[in-house]
């Protein structure tokens, strides 16, 4: 259904732009005139696409009550965050005075002692432009029979709220804060939350998020969780395609290439941070990803076994699933949650 409303809203989109009239003055000289008619498309199209991922995250966020409402209170709240040092200053209000405000997904198993402490986890979305959705569904549910209280931060950068949400990305930075800003609004806020038994889990580039949490904040977490996590940038520009640098170079994210400031890149890398490990920590990761490729894990590995750290890891062979072997409700992907679940009530209950 989702893909179906996404596809049609895109062709109805470029239905629209293409039927629009081209004008051009009499004037303008015609290279002029047809690329300021391309950026008005451009734009066109940016501003179509924000509003579908708006009405996309209406929807999903139904879903999520219709699909987990039956075992867990559902709640969606709107928190503050770091201030965003790219945003616009107005009446001369500075940015520091001006904290971002992030939404945060809470599930509460409804089976829950409330009159009791119970452990909390903080599970940060993947993408680098990405949202927490449905697709989450099944560890949901796994983890409130469980009796976890999650906390899903839709930390900056992600989208479905809207052109200025998404462009305050800060990957690998602010975004760290916006995930303890969760973890601590949920401990304020929620007296049956042990604040003495948090742990963080994510996949992909909420991998790196779970790993730069607990590297800068390894007070505020008793376990970790890094599943397929992206761990070197450096090593990761090199061998995706060219249009990925250009992402991450563009004016409202990082601002560099990787050759522009390599140190900016090496200090969002969970690699090049492994000394600063404290935590607990459990990694997953498959030499088939096409996504993360295993080389970034075991640079991440290598790095933690130099700096003489324990933790635990496992790096599967061509794991049916890729990247997403062990998010799927496939025998090898509840084997491998198993192993992630027994880590986190080792550590956690």
């Amino acid at each position: 259904m989702r893909n179906l409303i996404i596809r049609a809203a895109r062709l109805s989109s470029l239905a629209v732009l293409l039927a629009a009239p081209i004008i051009f003055a009499a004037d303008e000289p015609l290279s002029s005139a047809m690329e300021k008619r391309l950026q008005a498309i451009e734009k066109r199209i940016d501003a179509t696409q924000q509003t579908f991922d708006q009405i996309l995250k209406g929807i999903d966020d139904v879903l999520w009550f219709e699909r987990v409402g039956d075992i867990a209170t559902v709640d969606k709240v709107y928190i503050t965050s770091a201030p965003n040092p790219k945003a616009k200053e107005i009446y001369g209000i500075k940015n520091e005075r001006h904290p971002f405000k992030i939404w945060t997904y809470v599930f509460v198993p409804k089976k829950l002692d409330r009159s009791k402490k119970s452990p909390l986890l903080i599970l940060p979305h993947g993408g680098v432009h990405a949202d927490f959705t449905t697709y989450h569904t099944h560890i949901i549910r796994e983890l409130m029979d469980q009796g976890y209280v999650v906390v899903a931060p839709e930390y900056r950068g992600s989208t479905g709220y809207g052109k200025d949400y998404q462009e305050a990305i800060d990957y690998g930075g602010l975004e760290i804060e916006d995930n303890i800003a969760a973890r601590d609004w949920a401990i304020e806020t929620m007296p049956f939350v042990d604040s003495r038994r948090v742990g963080i889990v994510g996949w992909s580039h909420g991998g790196l998020i779970a790993l730069m949490a607990v590297f800068s904040h390894p007070e505020k977490f008793q376990a970790a969780y890094a599943g397929v996590p992206v761990s070197d940038l450096l090593e990761r520009m090199g061998y995706l395609e060219p249009e990925y640098q250009v992402e991450f170079a563009a004016p409202y994210h990082i601002g560099k290439t990787p050759n522009q400031d390599v140190d900016e890149y090496r200090r969002r890398s969970p690699a090049w941070n492994a000394d600063k490990l404290k935590t607990p920590l459990l990694i997953h990761a498959t030499t088939n990803d096409r996504d993360v490729n295993v080389v970034e894990v075991e640079h991440l590995i290598a790095q933690l076994k130099a700096a003489g750290k324990e933790f635990q890891y496992k790096i599967y062979q061509d794991a049916p699933g890729g990247h997403s072997f062990n998010r799927l409700d496939t025998p090898l992907a509840h084997e491998s949650r198993k192993e992630i679940y027994e880590f986190l009530a080792k550590h956690l209950k």
